[in-house]
């Protein structure tokens, strides 16, 4: 993305919750357009749920200048202090905030989209996913939690098949969250990432497995997703955006996948996406993508300009 950001008024700090006894803080960034009300996206950073905040992201500042769309990125619980499914009522929270507050900060909040990382992916699908009544805190109560689009950036999807399908790399990984994440431990150990996000060692069969997975959450009426997925990805398995993606499918929802050929994991933080060689890009659509009018998906286009016309394109009036 380009530095032309001048344009973008930051708003740092807004509580939008106060989950635990501790307020839960979010950043806004608003692009000067005049006379309009921008869209908002809310941004989930990555780590495993268990590491980063808010300021793990992509240069939102640049994004929201360019997208011409209003960014809040939020601190969620993480799982040292609150384990599923602290972490999506966060989210869900977040969403009636921005509905609450969008006329003060003069954005569109009628239309809101989810964009996450990694395990951000993986919140967002959940959040958009599960119903009005499924983790819903009693914060913002008079707004509904339900978004009109969603960019699920390689998230898990099915914790249970992780183990049988990731491929073990020996090469240093170097993006801002697989430094975070460092050794990657089977899904079933005790200690994985996985693990401590749901508070029990995963086990396929597992009730509280299923409950965590966004794949038991797809229905018809689910909002449309852009599933984005590097197929040098060691950390999680290209096969977990499939999965969703599958699942979208046979709902009869909109949903787009995207494989690019060369790209490895956390690729949304790569200071250089830019200038990187992507290699191949794979591009699968659903029917009903497909014959929607809203959004032509180009191959050819840059990751970053790709996810804000998706975005304007789903959440415009």
């Amino acid at each position: 993305m380009s530095q032309t950001t001048s344009q973008v008024r930051v708003i740092p700090d807004q509580v939008y919750s106060r989950a635990g006894g501790v307020a839960r803080l979010a950043d806004v960034y608003i692009p000067s357009a005049p006379g309009v009300e921008p869209s908002v996206v809310i941004w989930l950073h990555g780590g495993g749920w268990r590491f980063g905040d808010r300021h793990l992201a992509p240069d939102l500042k640049s994004f929201a200048a360019e997208a011409g769309l209003a960014v809040v990125s939020i601190d969620y619980r993480l799982s040292d202090e609150a384990t599923f499914p602290a972490a999506v009522v966060d989210v869900k929270t977040a969403v009636r905030w921005v509905k609450g507050v969008c006329a003060a900060f003069g954005l569109n909040g009628r239309r809101v989209g989810l964009w996450g990382s990694s395990a951000g992916g993986h919140l967002a699908a959940v959040a958009a996913l599960s119903t009005a009544e499924e983790f819903r805190s009693e914060e913002h109560a008079a707004y509904q939690s339900d978004v009109d689009a969603v960019v699920d950036g390689y998230g898990p999807t099915n914790f249970g098949l992780i183990d049988q399908e990731r491929t073990a790399m020996a090469a240093m990984r170097t993006d801002a969250e697989s430094r975070l994440v460092g050794e990657v431990l089977p899904v079933s150990h005790p200690d994985s990432f996985e693990s401590k996000f749901l508070g029990v060692a995963v086990r396929p069969s597992l009730r509280e497995v299923m409950f965590a997975d966004p794949v038991h959450y797809v229905r018809p009426d689910a909002p449309p997703f852009l599933i984005l997925h590097g197929q040098a990805d060691s950390l999680i398995p290209v096969s977990q955006s499939r999965y969703l993606f599958d699942a979208l499918c046979t709902a009869s929802t909109e949903a787009t996948l995207l494989l690019f050929e060369k790209l490895s994991h956390g690729f949304f933080n790569s200071s250089n996406l830019v200038t990187t060689d992507v290699g191949t890009v794979n591009v699968t659509q659903s029917p009903a993508a497909k014959s929607s009018a809203r959004w032509g998906c180009d191959p050819f286009a840059a990751i970053f300009p790709m996810v804000g016309s998706f975005f304007r394109a789903h959440l415009a009036q």
